[in-house]
């Protein structure tokens, strides 16, 4: 008889791959721009362009396929004046939020939130 082995899918695949990150990143960003904590940092910028690159980001760090090659975290925050951890606890509400609109298990949502925590320090520069 044969072994079972269990597969482990990735944070991307329970998530649910491709579609599900670019749902969440659409509706992400449509809380982030009306919350009156963080909107600010996105004046000015190209929005789908700032969507694109977040999704690739996304999906590379929950385990999807790496095809992120932008800034790394501390380089792309560098120049933001101001930021604090006010500005990164409303980016981690407004991604857990998301993901509790779209479904996804409280498990999962507290895997993307220690994430986000692991790079809180990247994020803010120190």
């Amino acid at each position: 008889m044969e072994a079972e082995t269990e597969v482990k899918l990735s944070l991307y695949e329970r998530l649910g791959g491709e579609a599900a990150v670019d749902a969440a990143v659409d509706i992400f960003y449509r809380k982030v721009l009306m919350d009156d904590r963080i909107s600010e940092y996105f004046d000015g910028i190209d929005m789908d362009a700032q969507a694109k690159k977040q999704k690739a980001f996304l999906t590379m760090v929950f385990g999807g396929p790496a095809n992120y090659n932008g800034k790394d975290l501390r380089t792309a925050h560098a120049g933001m004046k101001g930021l604090s951890d006010i500005h990164v606890d409303a980016v981690v509400e407004n991604l857990g939020a998301t993901l509790k609109e779209l479904g996804v298990p409280d498990s999962d949502i507290a895997e993307v939130a220690a994430i986000a925590e692991s790079v809180r320090d990247d994020v803010l520069n120190r």
